[in-house]
């Protein structure tokens, strides 16, 4: 019957995979945002099977922002890179899948438009190092300070995927 060969399928697609669970910060720059390019972004992630866990748009304050950069303190563009991030709305978000920070770095590009490659975010949309549309956490431990910067813990939801568990009742 049809509801057993998906529940076989669900098992097979599912058994043995690694965790899934790792969760990694796409931030849309304010230049994304104003180029309309936050569909783009996230239909990126979304067909690279990646969950999306938490959204929000917002204004990021100085605050905030400071304690997100607080490595680049010391850089000469620090002021102007806080003065650009508090230009427009961001939009933040949390996304999970395995090995989710490295595939997303790939998937971003390098920082430098001129050096990324066709296919990634920056390598596609970003027309200048300081206009570079998109930030993603560098590391796992970065991506969970960051995290715990941008959301509340209920602002980040636990939801099952059916191409990511495999529920008896699907």
């Amino acid at each position: 019957s049809c509801g057993l060969y998906w529940r076989a399928y669900c098992s097979f697609a599912t058994s043995g995979l690694p965790d899934v669970r790792e969760r990694t910060l796409i931030a849309i720059k304010p230049d994304g945002v104003q180029r309309r390019l936050v569909g783009q972004i996230i239909q990126r992630f979304e067909q690279r099977g990646f969950k999306l866990v938490g959204l929000k748009m917002l204004q990021a304050s100085q605050d905030v922002l400071s304690e997100h950069y607080c490595n680049l303190r010391t850089k000469p563009f620090y002021g102007s890179l806080l003065r650009y991030m508090t230009s427009g709305p961001l939009v933040v978000m949390v996304w999970e899948g395995h090995n989710v920070v490295q595939t997303s770095r790939t998937m971003v590009g390098n920082t430098n438009p001129a050096e990324a490659q066709a296919g990634t975010v920056r390598g596609d949309f970003s027309i200048h190092v300081s206009r570079n549309v998109v930030h993603a956490s560098d590391s796992v431990e970065g991506a969970k300070k960051e995290i715990q910067l941008w959301f509340q813990t209920k602002d980040l939801l636990d939801w099952d995927s059916w191409d990511q568990t495999s529920n008896d009742d699907v």
